[in-house]
Formats: structure tokens, C-alpha cells, sequence
């Protein structure tokens, strides 16, 4: 983000272009007319399906009556081989990739094996299977066959629970896996699951799914059987074996419950004013797309007054939180002890015979950013002292990297189960660690810097919100708007491509050119001139973030257009791209703190330059607002957990507004939407 010093001074704007040079391709804009469809199109203009998806990549979904769609130029599509062009007429030894298929359906369908079909495609393959490609398919010997006549299905009756089933034996290519110890349990994927929901199903993570199923590294084909663990939540289409010895034993098939039997555990819910996706979900204790797989309606977005269908009796009864009361309660009388474990290090820095303390402050980043924090918890201290409250503060070096800590010793010389509260370590698996070494006294752990999500823990409160959560509130604000969402996501930024196709489906993704590069047209096709258009920029490429907005400022004459990003990016501070131009596009991102001018805010800043010589930067305001979070909390007449459950807090810069996980713990979701506004401020967005 822009530095808060720029918005208080006059910028003078000069007249200069940043030229990304670069080819230029010409496209056709085509309308649907009734009756045609992608193969169609890609005839008449002597293109592949494949060279109209990549750049309407909205098209893979299905095509409207009168829809527009970008062609490219004949001469601008690369021919893969000789043959491309009408080989499915011509070269039988070619399969056109059709919506739905998979690397693994075709080679079943064409009895072949998956290295091989890649082998035969050479780079090709190397960005996955995509939808109209032509791609060759070898025989046994490597030679390419002719596709064989898919067989009519045969029609199999419904499964009936009766008595066991013995499965014919087939060969077939089974994971190898390391047995797990006892029972083992098999999930069979099914249409429109994925990776990302199979593992919360079964309270596992994605490396983990792929390590007991290599496989699934680079397909993911719906009817393979998964090893899994844990226990799901719901275990439709799940089979539980005992694991076998030096036989065979049957495998005893399950029929999927019924639309009848599943609603006895449905009840219906009616949408309020504010809620989200998100927000309904967590209160009845299930993922975003666990929600919307249960009312698939939810894909084009919600809104007020919406029938969902959602877990019986699962809703937590949420709790009435009233915004800054803290300081209103706090209760002189019992005393309270707090802990402060911060990476100091004091033992390497004495140890150093080669650079002076004051050498190492000037090269050791992290070492500054420790002492950031530590000043601006040493101001929150001295607050609360003012304020009367009555805590005992202990400052202890965690003596910590991120692989290493000194936290099992402190427990242990320290009493540190005995404290009421514990801000530190500042790195996530050291705060875990003492999270479960004092989880049986509930002692509250918080922890301050860490974006990480991994183990939860009871007693463990994350007090940074997670990049997940910003991404998925920023979403929730803009579809609150009904605005029209269009992102361009860069080639580099796959996962990000590959969240917004899973849990924002009714985002529409602009096209790029087949090099990767930012195609205006792509954009402009998919403008509304009825609705505010919010452009969703994926990108940390200084020529594509210029390209995209030179496309939103030209568009401005014809459409209203908001420029949206998820997170945090440099980019945006590069000379080259001008304050001026993110203030037209009023940018619009999540953020972890706000900018604060009250007079609270300037006292602050004016005491701490008393002080330290300098204004606070970003880890001292933080250091400040996490200790003096926590000190608030326990000089209450409740415990800190309660405090948590019923009353957010917002400080200098952040705001404390915690929420229970599904499993353990809790994670703060105070967030702030902000944005660039054309007086060179950054405000609120409401």
C-alpha cells in the first residue's frame, strides 16, 4: 500500500507513460446467435474450442443467446501439430477434450495410461488437461490408435443394502500408501468435489490427502477411491474396512442416503439483513462449500429473504457483541498476571565476538521488529497503569527461530499454566507448542504476528485474521452490492484461480492471450452498464496491473468500474504506477488496521515520538494494540474467554473481534474494507 505520508502532501502529477512493449493481436467479437455452440463457432472461424475458451474462459460453463465472445485472429493460433486443425474428422488418432473429462476418463476410454498420454503430448500437458484441446493418444507400443466407439452403458440397477457384495477382481492401478494402523477408511470421490473439501471433510489437509494418495497430485478422477482419516462430518459415499491380511475380503457396498431420508436431518433457514455466505456457515459449524453444495443456488450469490437448507439443530446461538464497553468494565480490584514471550535472543547477541549490538540492529530485521513490538507493548503497559489496572506483566525471551524455541524450559521454570493470560511466541508452530503444554489449565495463548493457520488448540486465540478470511470477506462485500464481478488473475497466480473457481463460481474470469498477457477486449465483454463492475486484479506484474487499468480508465466513459484487490501487493507501490490513477479506480482491498487521524491516534503517535526519537510503524501500533487487547480483558468481571464471546475491542490501528473455530480456539475477524478515494485519502468503505 501507499505510504500514509503521500495522502498529506501536494503530488505533482507529470505526464508520463509507462510503455510495456508488446505484440499486438487483433480478435473478432462474435455474437451467439440460436442454436450454435462452441464446436460450431470454432468451425466457422477455423479456430480450436479450445482457442475460444482460453479466452472466454466464462464459455466453459455453456453459451447464451446473444452473448458476446472474443475469436482470435486465424494467423495468431499456434498449431500444435500438423494435424490440429479438423482432426477429428481427419486424425482419428486425436481426442477433442470435452467439458468434464479428466486425464483419467480418457485414458480408460481409450485403454491406455495417463504417463503415457502425457508422454505422447510432450508440453503440451504441462498446465493440466483444458477443455477443446487436441491431444494425441498412443497405443500400448506408443504408436497412436484410432479411438475406439465408446460402448452403450449398461443399465445397473440401484444398489441394495442386503447382504455383501464381492467385487469382481480387475486390474487395476491401486495407490500405493502406507497402510494406516487399524481400521482404514475409503471416501469415493463424487462429482463437483474437490481436493480442498474432501480434506476438511475428514479434518485433514491437502498435503496430507495427496501423500496417501499420490495420484491425485495431478488428476482428480470423481469415481477414484481415496484413503482417508478421521471421521467425516457426513459419510455419504464412504466405505470402512478392516484392513485385510493375505485374502480378499468383500467389500460391502453402501447405497447413498435417499432425498427422503436426508431432509430428516434438514431444517430450512431464512436469509437476514447482513448475512453472508460465510457468516451462515460458521454458525452452524460447516464450510462455505458445504453450505452451497446444500443449496447450490447459492453459486449466484445470496440475498435477502433466500430459503437454504442447513444442518438440524447445528446453529450456534450467536452472541450479542457490544462494540467498545471494555474500558467502561474494567475491574481494579482482582489482580491478574500476564506473560509477554517475545524472540529477544539475548544469548546469540552476547555470543557474537563479531558484530557489535549496534552492527546487529542495523542488519537484523527481525531483531528491529521484536524491539518495534516490545516499545509499543511497553506504552500499553504504561496505560494501563494509568487506568489502575491491576496486572503483574513478566517479559521472558522465547528465544525463538522458526524451526526452534526456549517455550517447554520457560513453562516449566516459570509456572506459565498459572498466568491468566500469555501474548507470544511470535512464530506459529512455538505458539502451538505452548498452547499444548498449557491447554489443560486453559490458559488463554494469543497469538500476535502469525498469519499461519494450522493445529487448533482450546486455549489458542489467533489474533491476526487469516489471508482465507480476508479474501473471503472482501468477496462477501462486494456481492453485497450486486455489482458485477470480473477477475484477472495472472498466469503465476494459480491457487488464486483456483479459490475463486471453487468458492466465488459466480465470478466471471477475463480471458488472457495465449502467451499470458492482458487482453483489453476480454475485459470489455464482460462490462455491464447497469452495474457497478468490480475488476478483481491477481497480479504482481507491474505491465499487466498497468495494461488492466489503462482498460478500466478507458472504460470509465461507458460503465462505472471499481478496481478490487485480495491482499497486500508491493506492486501497487511502484513509482511507475501513480497514486492518481489507484484514486480513479477507488481501489478497494481488506485490511488488517486502518488509518487513524482522531485525537486519540495523534496523542499516541505524539507520546511514542517523545519517547523513541521516531513515530511508531506498523509492529509498535500492533505491539500496543495486542497487549493493550489483552490487559483490557482480564481486568474484567469475566474470564477472558467470555470477554472474547460477547465484546469486540478496536485500538490504534486494529480491531479485536474474535469468533470460535469449528473445531478449537478462536481467530480474530476484524477486518477493515478500505479504499483509495479521489481527495488522496484512504477511507472506510460502508
Amino acid at each position: 500500500m501507499k505510504n500514509r505520508i503521500l495522502f498529506s502532501i501536494v503530488l505533482t502529477v507529470f505526464s508520463f507513460v509507462f510503455t510495456v512493449a508488446a505484440k499486438q493481436e487483433k480478435y473478432t467479437k462474435h455474437t451467439v446467435s440460436k442454436g450454435e455452440t462452441i464446436n460450431i463457432i470454432a468451425q466457422k472461424y477455423k479456430v480450436t474450442p479450445y482457442d475460444i475458451y482460453s479466452l472466454n474462459p466464462d464459455s466453459q460453463n455453456g453459451i447464451q443467446l446473444n452473448s458476446v465472445l472474443l475469436i482470435p485472429a486465424t494467423n495468431s493460433v499456434v498449431v500444435l501439430n500438423s494435424s490440429q486443425n479438423d482432426s477429428q474428422s481427419k486424425n482419428p488418432n486425436t481426442h477433442l477434450v470435452q467439458p468434464k473429462e479428466t486425464l483419467y476418463s480418457i485414458s480408460k476410454q481409450y485403454g491406455v495410461t495417463i504417463d503415457a498420454i502425457k508422454a505422447a503430448n510432450g508440453d503440451l500437458l504441462n498446465n493440466g488437461l483444458k477443455i477443446g484441446q487436441n491431444i494425441k493418444i498412443p497405443s500400448g507400443n506408443g504408436q497412436a490408435v484410432a479411438a475406439p466407439k465408446p460402448a452403450e452403458p449398461a443399465k445397473v440397477a440401484a444398489p441394495v443394502v442386503t447382504k455383501p457384495v464381492v467385487k469382481p477382481t480387475a486390474k487395476i492401478e491401486t495407490p500405493k500408501v502406507e497402510t494406516p494402523k487399524g481400521e482404514t477408511t475409503y471416501h469415493i470421490i463424487e462429482p463437483k468435489e474437490t481436493k480442498y473439501g474432501i480434506s476438511k471433510k475428514y479434518g485433514m489437509t491437502i498435503p496430507e490427502l495427496e501423500r496417501l494418495n499420490p495420484q491425485i497430485v495431478s488428476e482428480f478422477p470423481i469415481g477414484f477411491k481415496l484413503v482417508v482419516s478421521g471421521n467425516a462430518v457426513n459419510q455419504t459415499a464412504v466405505e470402512t474396512t478392516k484392513p485385510a491380511a493375505d485374502v480378499v475380503k468383500p467389500t460391502v457396498e453402501t447405497a447413498a442416503p435417499t432425498a427422503s431420508s436426508t431432509k430428516k436431518y434438514l431444517e430450512e433457514y431464512v436469509v437476514k439483513p447482513k448475512e453472508t455466505i460465510a457468516s451462515i456457515a460458521n454458525d452452524y459449524g460447516m464450510s462455505e462449500q458445504e453450505l452451497i453444495s446444500l443449496n447450490p443456488e447459492l453459486k449466484r450469490g445470496i440475498k435477502l429473504g433466500m430459503i437454504l437448507r442447513v444442518p438440524k439443530g447445528q446453529r450456534k446461538e450467536p452472541v450479542k457483541k457490544e462494540q467498545g464497553n471494555l474500558l467502561k468494565t474494567i475491574n481494579t480490584n482482582a489482580r491478574k498476571q500476564l506473560a509477554l514471550l517475545l524472540p529477544f535472543n539475548i544469548s546469540k547477541i552476547e555470543s557474537d565476538t563479531v558484530n557489535s549490538t549496534q552492527a546487529r540492529l542495523k542488519k537484523d530485521k527481525f531483531l528491529n521488529l521484536t524491539l518495534d513490538f516490545y516499545s509499543g507493548a511497553l506504552m500499553a503497559i504504561d496505560s494501563a497503569k494509568v487506568l489502575g489496572m491491576n496486572v503483574d506483566i513478566k517479559i521472558l525471551d522465547s528465544q525463538e527461530t522458526k524451526n526452534s524455541s526456549n517455550v517447554a524450559a520457560l513453562v516449566q521454570q516459570n509456572n506459565l499454566q498459572t498466568m491468566d493470560a500469555i501474548v507470544g511466541p511470535f512464530y506459529q508452530s512455538n505458539v502451538e507448542k505452548l498452547a499444548e503444554l498449557i491447554e489443560p489449565t486453559k490458559t488463554p495463548v494469543i497469538s500476535p504476528l502469525s498469519k499461519e493457520v494450522g493445529k487448533k488448540y482450546a486455549n489458542l486465540y489467533q489474533s491476526m485474521p487469516s489471508a482465507e478470511f480476508l479474501r473471503s470477506a472482501i468477496f462477501d462485500f462486494i456481492k453485497a452490492k450486486n455489482g458485477n464481478i470480473i477477475a484477472v488473475v495472472d498466469t503465476k497466480k494459480g491457487s488464486v484461480k483456483q479459490y475463486i473457481q471453487e468458492m466465488q463460481p459466480n465470478v466471471r474470469i477475463a480471458g488472457l492471450s495465449e502467451k499470458g498477457a492482458f487482453v483489453a477486449d476480454s475485459l470489455k465483454v464482460l462490462f455491464q452498464k447497469d452495474k457497478l463492475n468490480y475488476v478483481v486484479l491477481a497480479s504482481e506484474s507491474t505491465g499487466m496491473i498497468l495494461a488492466t487499468t489503462n482498460a478500466m480508465l478507458a472504460a470509465q466513459k461507458e460503465y462505472q468500474v471499481q478496481l478490487v484487490i485480495l491482499e497486500q501487493n508491493d506492486t501497487f507501490d511502484f513509482e511507475e504506477i501513480s497514486l492518481t490513477r489507484l484514486t480513479k479506480l477507488k481501489l478497494l482491498y481488506p485490511s488488517l488496521s486502518r488509518p487513524n487521524e482522531t485525537n486519540e491516534a495523534n496523542q499516541f503517535d505524539a507520546k511514542y515520538k517523545k519517547l523513541n526519537k521516531i513515530l511508531p510503524n506498523q509492529y509498535a501500533i500492533r505491539g500496543f494494540d495486542v497487549t493493550f487487547d489483552t490487559l483490557l480483558r482480564l481486568s474484567q468481571d469475566k474470564t477472558f474467554e467470555e470477554t472474547v464471546q460477547s465484546s469486540p475491542s478496536e485500538q490504534i490501528e486494529n480491531k479485536f473481534d474474535y469468533a470460535q473455530n469449528t473445531t478449537y480456539g478462536y481467530s480474530n475477524n476484524g477486518i477493515y474494507i478500505l479504499y483509495y478515494d479521489t481527495d488522496l485519502t484512504i477511507k472506510e468503505a460502508l
